[in-house]
This record gives structure tokens, C-alpha cells and sequence, in this order.
């Protein structure tokens, strides 16, 4: 499972001109899945990203998490995170994971981490043509791997 977590001032999606879920302060998440992906990828990425300490302290340092600032999270299903560009020009999609697999793991995904940050996150829908709109802070735009934990 690859995330691309990024720090925000604001994010929004939009998927047939209505705003499908808009936060402020916070992260915006683009989760990719593969076949191989599973609830143990799950907990471990969602651990990291709410205790990753990319925002700052009173005095400039990145120092405080997603929950010390209280912030939001606007999370996305974006299966190109898997794209193989090695072979000719044309990306390949095929280590993304079909909808079939992807969509029970995208919903656990949002459900755990909507739990353990105590609060309802906003998210995008699996699948739809999404336009989104993203206030990245800093910039800070930081690429996680489960299957590179170490």
C-alpha cells in the first residue's frame, strides 16, 4: 500500500461539480493498493501517518502530529501510485489491486484511521473521475510504502 501524505492548509475534492469532502488544516492522503495489501498494511500506515511530526511547534520545528494540531484528513483512492513506466511510454496499472479487492481495503483504511484520529475524515469516491484541489503547506509531500517498513 503507498500513500502520498501532504501537508495542507486546505484540500478539496470534487467529482461532478459537488464537493465531495473539504477540510483545512491537515493531511491530504492518495492511497494506492496492490493485490498483496492487507489489514496489517493498513495499521501500520495509518500508526505512521497520525503520529508523523511534519507540523510545527511554537517554535518553527516540525514537531507536532496530525492529532497534537487537531487537524483533518482528506483521504483519496488513487490507483496510479502503482504505475509501472519502466517499458515504453505508456504507464502499466497492473500491480494496482481491482476494485473488488481495493474498495474493502480503501473503506478499512478510512474507517481506521477515522477511529483512531477520533473524528470523521472527508474522502473522495473510489473509482470516480475527481477533481482535487490541494493547499499544499510548506511544501511538504512525504511517500510511504508498507512493504518498506524499515
Amino acid at each position: 500500500m503507498r500513500v502520498v501524505v501532504q501537508r495542507v492548509s486546505s484540500s478539496k475534492v470534487v467529482i461532478n461539480n459537488q464537493i465531495s469532502g473539504e477540510i483545512g488544516k491537515g493531511l491530504n492522503l492518495l492511497i494506492g493498493i496492490e493485490d498483496e495489501d492487507g489489514q496489517e498494511d493498513i495499521d501500520w500506515l495509518v500508526k505512521k501517518i497520525l503520529n508523523l511530526r511534519i507540523f510545527s511547534d511554537e517554535e518553527g520545528r516540525m514537531n507536532l502530529s496530525v492529532q497534537d494540531i487537531d487537524g483533518e484528513i482528506l483521504v483519496i483512492s488513487q490507483f496510479t501510485l502503482h504505475a509501472s513506466y519502466k517499458k515504453g511510454n505508456r504507464p502499466s496499472f497492473i500491480k494496482a489491486a481491482k476494485p473488488e479487492t481495493a474498495i474493502p481495503l480503501y473503506e478499512a483504511f478510512k474507517t481506521k484511521i477515522s477511529q483512531e484520529l477520533g473524528k470523521p475524515i472527508a474522502s473522495g469516491e473510489f473509482g470516480a473521475d475527481m477533481q482535487v484541489d490541494i493547499q499544499n503547506d510548506g511544501p511538504v509531500t512525504i511517500l510511504m510504502d508498507s512493504k518498506n517498513r524499515e
